[in-house]
């Protein structure tokens, strides 16, 4: 679509009378050229998709309050977006980019401005590709830093840094997709986990460009712990220091202290650890937590080097959990709570109940029936899996009233009740094709239940909601018992967060305002799982005035 002058300087003026509201600190401006690059990486080269050559991309540092705009140029060979992974968008979901979703992707040749601000927001969040499994390679750390005059709630640290933990596969990504769409099969598991890109010392032809970060004793650091894998939970951890978790998904937390944290694909977790031990060289270390009974993962482990200034001494490896061990990762979660009594909705509009994992289609065997016992794997939500549109976007089928590109009865509960996390009827296994969104009215107050399945294998599934943070009020194993469950409810001091891990064979529980009006995705971020249809989206229908309101357009919106 050619760019309108006039149209995007009207876009431009209302953001910048947005920004003038929030007292914004700096405008920033960037280009992101989307394109190839040869690595090397476990003693093979190969070419991937790349920002600006960089792998991981460039680092995004701003300021809450600051106005950001990044013109993406796409000189690779496959369509892409950009996703700005927590940011809320306020009345601008134009620029939070799910493919088919907010816009269309951005075509080989062409390009796309995202004009956004920072709205409250502080801490440590990141931007991927959201199209495809692109972002198995495309992605970066977004640093929101408080305004000028303002601090962090706990002493500024000498030392901050981004750790971004990723998958590598020796193969192109997408044609790893193809082959898990073609085949309806589990996808080949990643070569090797990574830290900043790299594998670190314990992989071959690795040791050379393992991370490595230099400390003083007695320095204070900040790790920004980021999961960008593209399909696996993962436990993290520094030998023989301890650390302090003061926000996850750029929200402060009650400051606790650990041994070990798990992050789920698309969470951030902010640690302080304080370099007081003998100096020498400490693996920082990274694996997988893995719940699906049977699934094959990638049971390697990362590593990137913490050394004492002078020291020469062999680096000492950390103990880390089980790869099933549930137990830590819900002692952990239950530790994350908000630092102070929050305002948490307690008159609930909306009251939904979304059961979610996996399910079956059934084929004629051959070579595009490769899943268990003849057919294709699938997900869904409350038994519908999600399908993409690719005429329009959803968000341009709201906003210009196009037919036949969505329907809006996607189900607040399930349409038939039963175990979910015992024996499932064979019946129930195969779910439902269709692009099924739900209304919601602006203001209205949300409860989600988030119910795990048995179908196929329970499992701990991080689902993550565009263009909002949540409270998680409450979390736990089995079926979700409303008369039981909902009076332990955390309703004092729950943690927020834009990304919950629904605990393997449980439930979790979130609350919301709906006050950010537009088409936001919610799926699972799981990328194989979302391939396979876990996923729906919201509509949140303009209120009343001005501030209530979806933003126009911009002129250079791409087309389908």
């Amino acid at each position: 679509m050619e760019s309108n002058p006039l149209s995007n300087s009207i876009l431009f003026a209302i953001l910048l009378t947005l920004v003038s509201m929030t007292n914004a600190n700096q405008d920033h401006y960037h280009e992101f050229n989307v394109q190839e690059k040869m690595v090397t990486r476990l003693c093979k080269s190969h070419t991937i998709i790349t920002v600006n050559g960089q792998f991981p991309g460039p680092i995004l540092e701003v300021r809450n309050g600051d106005a950001v705009t990044v013109k993406v140029t796409n000189k690779a060979r496959y369509n892409v977006t950009i996703h700005w992974h927590g940011l809320r968008q306020m009345q601008n979901p134009w620029a939070d980019g799910p493919e088919y979703v907010t816009q269309c992707p951005i075509m080989p040749g062409s390009s796309y401005t995202y004009r956004f601000i920072i709205q409250d927001q502080e801490g440590t969040l990141w931007w991927h590709a959201h199209s495809r499994w692109l972002r198995a390679t495309v992605y970066g750390a977004l640093i929101i830093h408080p305004k000028l005059g303002f601090s962090y709630p706990f002493p500024k640290p000498k030392l901050e840094l981004p750790i971004i933990l990723g998958e590598w596969w020796n193969r192109d990504i997408i044609s790893v997709l193809q082959q898990t769409l073609f085949s309806g099969a589990a996808p080949n598991i990643s070569d090797a986990i990574t830290i900043n890109g790299q594998p670190g010392d314990l992989y071959k032809c690795s040791q050379k460009g393992t991370v490595r970060y230099s400390v003083n004793s007695g320095d204070s650091v900040l790790l920004r712990v980021i999961n960008a894998a593209l399909n696996q939970q993962l436990f993290f951890t520094v030998a023989n220091h301890k650390l302090t978790v003061v926000a996850t998904d750029a929200v402060y937390t009650k400051p606790f202290a650990t041994n070990v944290i798990m992050v789920g694909p698309g969470q951030t977790t902010d640690v302080l650890l304080t370099a007081n031990q003998k100096p020498g060289r400490y693996y920082m270390a990274a694996r997988a937590y893995a719940t699906a009974q049977n699934a094959p993962f990638d049971n390697t482990t990362t590593t990137a080097i913490l050394e004492y200034k002078s020291s020469t001494s062999r680096p000492i490896l950390p103990p880390l959990p089980a790869y099933n061990d549930t137990n830590t990762v819900t002692s952990f979660s239950n530790q994350i709570k908000s630092p102070e009594k929050v305002d948490v909705p307690t008159k609930i509009d909306e009251n939904l109940f979304f059961i979610i994992g996996f399910g079956f289609f059934n084929c004629s065997p051959g070579p595009r029936c490769q899943g268990p016992n003849n057919t294709r794997f699938g997900a869904s939500m409350n038994n519908v899996s999600f399908v993409l549109p690719n005429r329009a976007s959803l968000l341009q089928a709201y906003t210009n009233k196009i037919p036949n590109i969505y329907t809006t009865d996607f189900p607040a509960t399930p349409l038939v009740e039963f175990d979910y996390t015992g024996n499932v009827p064979r019946g129930l296994w195969q779910p439902i094709r269709g692009t099924k969104l739900y209304n919601l009215k602006f203001g209205s107050n949300v409860q989600i239940v988030l119910q795990d399945t048995s179908i196929f294998s329970t499992e701990d599934h991080p689902v993550h909601l565009h263009g909002y943070h949540f409270y998680v009020v409450g979390q736990g194993f089995g079926n979700f018992n409303p008369s039981q469950d909902t009076a332990r409810f955390n309703l004092i001091d729950p943690p927020q967060r834009n990304t919950i891990d629904v605990p393997v064979g449980g439930w979790a529980a979130i609350r919301f305002v709906a006050d950010n009006p537009g088409v936001w995705l919610m799926h699972c971020h799981i990328d194989t799982h979302l391939a396979w249809g876990f996923g729906m989206a919201f509509i949140v229908e303009d209120g009343v005035g001005p501030s209530q309101k979806l933003l126009p357009p911009p002129a250079d919106l791409p087309r389908c």
